[in-house]
């Protein structure tokens, strides 16, 4: 069979090409079949289990079919590729609520160990703002601007690299969207603007990789591939899924974000609203003269 480099992608090659990523499936059967016990030990709400099942199958399109395949061979592809289990997958697997899930399946003594394991020193640095953000917004960089690029195309790199992606991205959206117990909760204005930062930073790699130099230039020389858009245009395309694509699916992300800030401020003024009358209820009624100092000296009540 002709590699894929010498194969033009048609939507019928598109159809047709799937590769098989052992450990990814391992991991992706492992994590439907125990969201499944979880789900029938404990029933709850169809949404996130539809989210959840949405990203397990969003993940293995990204790992076995055609975009896996091309991914070695065009720039764009790959971007695709990174773009979708960096992000697409990893918020959905976040809306699925899996700690939850988890979590209401167990004994009184599981979910005591669940407690415990979040309330950890290691899960409070670990899901804090600074390691999430750093992590989601390193990562790319890294990966294009480094060896690990050429390294990351095949073999168990490209293996470890694609589930890494998927480690990262969900660490990011766990802690950002905070639908599961997290080890701390922060103010959803703080997600909000951690998202505008990494969606600067984003686009800023999108910019560089559109401006800059060839990634990969003797990488992609050797495939010989004699069909399609240039090297220079690939990577134009590429930088543009990057950036516009990235930008186009924070979209739902943001819509999330500014749904839990609004249910975040409303339960902040029934707070505030309760402990004022908690203060009117308990305070001793005053006549109007007490108000005024003079007055309150001299009339005051004995």
């Amino acid at each position: 069979m002709p590699s894929p480099a010498q194969t033009p992608l048609t939507l019928r090659v598109a159809v047709e090409s799937w590769q098989l990523d052992p450990a990814a499936l391992l991991l992706i059967v492992a994590l439907g079949l125990g969201y499944a016990w979880c789900r029938r030990a404990a029933p709850a709400e169809r949404a996130p289990m539809y989210c959840f099942t949405a990203g397990l199958v969003t993940w293995a399109v990204a790992t076995f079919s055609a975009i896996a395949v091309y991914a070695p061979v065009l720039f764009w592809m790959r971007a695709l590729q990174v773009l979708t289990l960096l992000f697409v997958v990893p918020f959905l697997l976040a809306l699925g609520r899996p700690v939850t899930t988890l979590r209401n399946a167990l004994p009184a003594s599981g979910r005591r160990r669940v407690d415990q394991v979040l309330a950890s020193r290691a899960c409070r640095v670990a899901a804090s703002p600074l390691c999430t953000s750093a992590a989601m917004l390193g990562l790319p960089w890294l990966l294009y601007l480094t060896p690990w690029y050429v390294a990351s195309m095949g073999g168990a790199t490209g293996s470890a690299t694609r589930i890494l992606l998927v480690v990262i991205g969900f660490g990011y959206f766990y802690a950002r969207v905070q639908s599961d117990p997290v080890p701390r909760r922060y103010p959803p204005l703080l997600s909000v603007g951690i998202s505008v930062v990494e969606s600067l930073g984003d686009g800023l790699l999108g910019l560089v990789l559109w401006l800059g130099p060839l990634i990969a230039q003797s990488y992609y020389a050797g495939l010989q591939r004699n069909w399609g858009p240039s090297a220079r245009t690939d990577q134009s395309v590429g930088a543009g899924v990057l950036w516009v694509v990235g930008d186009v699916l924070g979209v739902p992300f943001l819509a999330v974000l500014f749904k839990g800030l609004s249910t975040h401020e409303k339960r902040r003024a029934r707070e505030v609203d309760a402990e004022l009358e908690d203060v009117a209820d308990t305070a001793e009624p005053a006549l109007w003269w007490e108000a005024d100092p003079q007055l309150n000296q001299r009339f005051r009540r004995g």
